[in-house]
């Protein structure tokens, strides 16, 4: 089973802010969805909420720290163990994927198998950041480069990389 991370990060490491996006990327919301659906996804609460609703074709697993948290259409754990533990159980595939933010992406750095960075080509204020550093040493298993249009705001590179 793979644990796979999945994040939009700017060149200062910057994945967001206010609990918000910073930057409308149309083909990398395309990518994410043909990814992750028919897959489970592991997010925070927070995470949860700057989405507002349950992703559709999807087990949403919401990780919180809330012991009697409900979320209509998600399974709400207390722990990425056993989100990680559910999101296998689950899925008939052989993939879950790690959606944010940034304190579920810290505890998974360990436990990740795959990353798909998409690195925007942006130096962006923000107040929450993903470290690039532990995934230094992993293997590049590909790269495509897409240009800002009218549909992508900044240019990007999605990149595809594996633990060695």
């Amino acid at each position: 089973m793979d644990i796979s991370i999945i994040v939009a990060v700017a060149e200062n490491s910057v994945i967001g802010k206010d609990n918000q996006l910073l930057w409308r990327l149309s083909e990398d919301l395309k990518l994410f969805k043909k990814r992750t659906t028919d897959h489970a996804i592991i997010m925070g609460r927070k995470t949860f909420d700057s989405i507002g609703k349950p992703l559709p074709n999807r087990l949403n697993i919401v990780i919180s720290r809330s012991k009697d948290l409900e979320i209509e259409g998600c399974v709400v754990v207390n722990s990425l163990e056993k989100a990680i533990e559910l999101g296998s159980q689950q899925s008939h595939k052989n993939e879950i994927f790690i959606i944010g933010g940034e304190k579920i992406y810290t505890l998974s750095e360990k436990l990740a198998t795959k990353l798909y960075l998409t690195k925007v080509n942006a130096k962006l204020e923000g107040d929450a950041f993903f470290n690039l550093k532990p995934y230094e040493n992993w293997t590049l298993v590909s790269s495509v480069s897409y240009k800002k249009d009218e549909k992508n705001e900044y240019d990007f590179d999605v990149l595809e990389m594996v633990k060695p």
